[in-house]
Protein backbone atom coordinates (compact mmCIF):
# COMPACT_ATOMS: atom_id res chain seq x y z
CA UNK A 1 0.00 0.00 0.00
CA UNK A 2 1.09 3.19 -1.10
CA UNK A 3 1.61 6.32 1.21
CA UNK A 4 -0.28 9.29 0.32
CA UNK A 5 0.71 12.50 0.86
CA UNK A 6 -1.61 15.40 2.23
CA UNK A 7 -2.04 19.51 3.23
CA UNK A 8 -3.85 19.54 6.08
CA UNK A 9 -5.21 22.20 8.41
CA UNK A 10 -5.87 22.69 12.67
CA UNK A 11 -9.49 23.38 13.43
CA UNK A 12 -9.76 25.70 16.49
CA UNK A 13 -13.80 25.70 16.14
CA UNK A 14 -15.68 22.79 17.52
CA UNK A 15 -19.17 21.57 17.16
CA UNK A 16 -22.13 20.20 14.78
CA UNK A 17 -21.86 24.18 13.46
CA UNK A 18 -17.99 24.24 12.82
CA UNK A 19 -18.03 21.23 11.10
CA UNK A 20 -20.70 22.30 8.81
CA UNK A 21 -18.64 25.32 7.67
CA UNK A 22 -15.77 23.38 7.42
CA UNK A 23 -17.39 20.98 4.99
CA UNK A 24 -18.88 23.88 3.48
CA UNK A 25 -15.19 25.00 2.21
CA UNK A 26 -14.63 21.98 1.04
CA UNK A 27 -12.93 19.83 3.81
CA UNK A 28 -13.54 17.22 5.99
CA UNK A 29 -13.48 17.31 9.68
CA UNK A 30 -10.84 15.07 11.17
CA UNK A 31 -9.65 14.08 14.69
CA UNK A 32 -5.89 12.69 14.94
CA UNK A 33 -4.93 10.90 18.26
CA UNK A 34 -2.57 7.84 19.19
CA UNK A 35 0.28 6.82 20.88
CA UNK A 36 -1.18 8.92 24.34
CA UNK A 37 -0.76 12.60 22.78
CA UNK A 38 -3.37 15.07 22.98
CA UNK A 39 -5.90 15.02 20.21
CA UNK A 40 -5.40 17.24 16.94
CA UNK A 41 -8.70 18.46 15.46
CA UNK A 42 -8.07 18.30 11.53
CA UNK A 43 -9.49 19.68 8.35
CA UNK A 44 -8.70 17.28 5.30
CA UNK A 45 -8.92 18.66 2.06
CA UNK A 46 -12.10 16.65 0.64
CA UNK A 47 -11.03 15.70 -3.13
CA UNK A 48 -7.42 14.95 -2.40
CA UNK A 49 -8.92 12.33 1.03
CA UNK A 50 -11.72 10.74 -1.41
CA UNK A 51 -9.16 9.92 -3.99
CA UNK A 52 -6.33 8.81 -1.21
CA UNK A 53 -9.22 6.50 0.05
CA UNK A 54 -10.35 5.36 -3.73
CA UNK A 55 -6.92 4.30 -4.48
CA UNK A 56 -5.49 2.63 -1.47
CA UNK A 57 -8.68 1.28 0.30
CA UNK A 58 -10.00 2.28 3.59
CA UNK A 59 -7.01 1.69 5.63
CA UNK A 60 -4.92 4.37 3.76
CA UNK A 61 -1.82 5.87 5.41
CA UNK A 62 -1.37 9.36 4.99
CA UNK A 63 1.47 11.40 5.80
CA UNK A 64 -0.37 14.35 7.02
CA UNK A 65 1.23 18.30 6.36
CA UNK A 66 -0.10 19.37 9.16
CA UNK A 67 -0.09 23.66 8.72
CA UNK A 68 1.87 25.43 11.49
CA UNK A 69 3.65 21.91 12.42
CA UNK A 70 5.28 19.02 11.78
CA UNK A 71 4.48 16.19 9.71
CA UNK A 72 2.56 13.23 10.89
CA UNK A 73 1.61 9.20 9.47
CA UNK A 74 -1.79 8.43 10.11
CA UNK A 75 -3.62 5.69 9.14
CA UNK A 76 -7.08 6.05 8.66
CA UNK A 77 -9.45 4.21 11.02
CA UNK A 78 -13.10 5.31 10.95
CA UNK A 79 -14.89 7.22 8.25
CA UNK A 80 -18.42 8.00 8.84
CA UNK A 81 -20.63 8.80 5.89
CA UNK A 82 -24.19 10.55 5.70
CA UNK A 83 -26.47 8.24 5.66
CA UNK A 84 -28.25 9.76 2.69
CA UNK A 85 -26.59 11.86 0.90
CA UNK A 86 -23.42 9.64 1.16
CA UNK A 87 -20.73 12.60 1.72
CA UNK A 88 -17.85 11.87 4.43
CA UNK A 89 -18.86 13.60 7.53
CA UNK A 90 -16.48 13.14 10.02
CA UNK A 91 -13.08 10.81 9.92
CA UNK A 92 -10.80 9.53 13.03
CA UNK A 93 -7.22 9.01 12.43
CA UNK A 94 -4.74 7.12 14.17
CA UNK A 95 -1.10 8.58 14.42
CA UNK A 96 1.27 5.44 13.46
CA UNK A 97 4.96 4.96 13.39
CA UNK A 98 7.08 3.81 11.02
CA UNK A 99 7.70 0.33 11.58
CA UNK A 100 5.07 -0.39 13.95
CA UNK A 101 2.33 -3.27 13.74
CA UNK A 102 -1.27 -2.52 13.30
CA UNK A 103 -4.56 -4.42 13.36
CA UNK A 104 -7.21 -3.47 11.18
CA UNK A 105 -10.11 -5.48 8.19
CA UNK A 106 -9.10 -6.37 4.94
CA UNK A 107 -11.43 -6.86 2.26
CA UNK A 108 -11.97 -10.85 1.14
CA UNK A 109 -12.30 -11.46 -2.04
CA UNK A 110 -13.04 -14.86 -3.57
CA UNK A 111 -10.69 -16.14 -7.03
CA UNK A 112 -11.50 -19.01 -9.03
CA UNK A 113 -15.05 -20.96 -9.83
CA UNK A 114 -17.05 -23.27 -8.00
CA UNK A 115 -17.69 -26.90 -9.65
CA UNK A 116 -20.89 -27.30 -11.05
CA UNK A 117 -24.20 -27.36 -9.28
CA UNK A 118 -22.51 -25.41 -6.53
CA UNK A 119 -23.81 -22.17 -4.81
CA UNK A 120 -20.56 -20.14 -3.20
CA UNK A 121 -22.31 -17.87 -0.26
CA UNK A 122 -19.47 -15.81 1.20
CA UNK A 123 -20.44 -15.48 5.08
CA UNK A 124 -18.05 -12.49 6.04
CA UNK A 125 -16.27 -10.23 3.48
CA UNK A 126 -13.65 -8.84 5.73
CA UNK A 127 -11.01 -10.32 8.68
CA UNK A 128 -8.88 -8.64 11.14
CA UNK A 129 -5.26 -9.24 10.74
CA UNK A 130 -1.94 -7.24 11.86
CA UNK A 131 0.49 -6.31 9.79
CA UNK A 132 3.09 -3.64 9.47
CA UNK A 133 1.53 -0.42 9.08
CA UNK A 134 3.23 0.79 6.02
CA UNK A 135 2.94 -2.60 4.28
CA UNK A 136 -1.11 -3.22 5.18
CA UNK A 137 -2.69 -5.45 1.88
CA UNK A 138 -5.67 -3.65 -0.29
CA UNK A 139 -6.90 -7.26 0.19
CA UNK A 140 -6.70 -11.04 0.81
CA UNK A 141 -7.28 -13.43 -1.79
CA UNK A 142 -9.46 -16.63 -1.34
CA UNK A 143 -9.63 -19.34 -3.92
CA UNK A 144 -12.72 -21.36 -4.53
CA UNK A 145 -11.53 -22.90 -7.50
CA UNK A 146 -13.38 -26.58 -8.31
CA UNK A 147 -14.79 -25.87 -4.68
CA UNK A 148 -17.32 -29.09 -4.32
CA UNK A 149 -21.08 -28.93 -2.97
CA UNK A 150 -20.11 -29.23 1.09
CA UNK A 151 -16.94 -27.33 0.61
CA UNK A 152 -16.73 -24.63 3.87
CA UNK A 153 -13.67 -22.22 3.74
CA UNK A 154 -12.79 -20.39 7.03
CA UNK A 155 -10.66 -17.67 8.20
CA UNK A 156 -7.37 -20.08 8.40
CA UNK A 157 -7.62 -20.72 4.64
CA UNK A 158 -6.63 -17.41 3.65
CA UNK A 159 -3.33 -17.39 2.44
CA UNK A 160 -1.67 -14.29 3.69
CA UNK A 161 1.62 -12.34 3.18
CA UNK A 162 4.88 -12.34 4.35
CA UNK A 163 4.91 -10.62 7.87
CA UNK A 164 0.71 -10.28 7.76
CA UNK A 165 -1.01 -12.31 11.00
CA UNK A 166 -4.27 -13.61 10.85
CA UNK A 167 -6.16 -11.43 14.25
CA UNK A 168 -9.43 -12.82 13.46
CA UNK A 169 -11.03 -16.26 14.68
CA UNK A 170 -9.17 -18.64 12.62
CA UNK A 171 -12.64 -20.75 12.38
CA UNK A 172 -14.64 -18.12 11.23
CA UNK A 173 -16.54 -19.52 8.46
CA UNK A 174 -16.09 -17.06 5.41
CA UNK A 175 -17.33 -19.48 2.47
CA UNK A 176 -20.01 -22.04 2.47
CA UNK A 177 -20.68 -23.55 -1.21
CA UNK A 178 -24.09 -25.39 -1.14
CA UNK A 179 -26.27 -27.01 -3.88
CA UNK A 180 -27.55 -24.64 -6.34
CA UNK A 181 -31.62 -24.32 -5.96
CA UNK A 182 -32.02 -25.18 -9.35
CA UNK A 183 -30.04 -28.24 -8.94
CA UNK A 184 -32.28 -29.14 -6.21
CA UNK A 185 -35.11 -28.22 -8.36
CA UNK A 186 -34.75 -30.76 -11.70
CA UNK A 187 -33.62 -33.82 -8.92
CA UNK A 188 -37.17 -33.33 -7.23
CA UNK A 189 -38.32 -33.23 -10.92
CA UNK A 190 -36.79 -36.55 -11.72
CA UNK A 191 -37.65 -38.02 -8.67
CA UNK A 192 -41.11 -36.95 -9.53
CA UNK A 193 -41.11 -38.08 -13.35
CA UNK A 194 -39.37 -41.53 -12.12
CA UNK A 195 -42.29 -42.05 -9.32
CA UNK A 196 -45.25 -41.52 -12.10
CA UNK A 197 -43.36 -43.61 -14.51
CA UNK A 198 -43.17 -46.68 -12.25
CA UNK A 199 -46.52 -46.07 -10.87
CA UNK A 200 -47.75 -46.39 -14.70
Amino acid sequence: MSEVRIAVEQRTEFGKGAARRTRRAGKIPAVLYGHGSDPKHLSLPSVEFARAIRENGHNAVLTLDVSGGDSELALTKTITTHPIKNYIEHVDLLLIKRGEKVTVAVPVVLTGEAGPGGLVSQEITEVEIEAEALHIPEQLELSIAGAEIGTQLHASDIQLPAGVTLQADPEALVVNVSEAAASMAEEAAEATEGGTAEEA
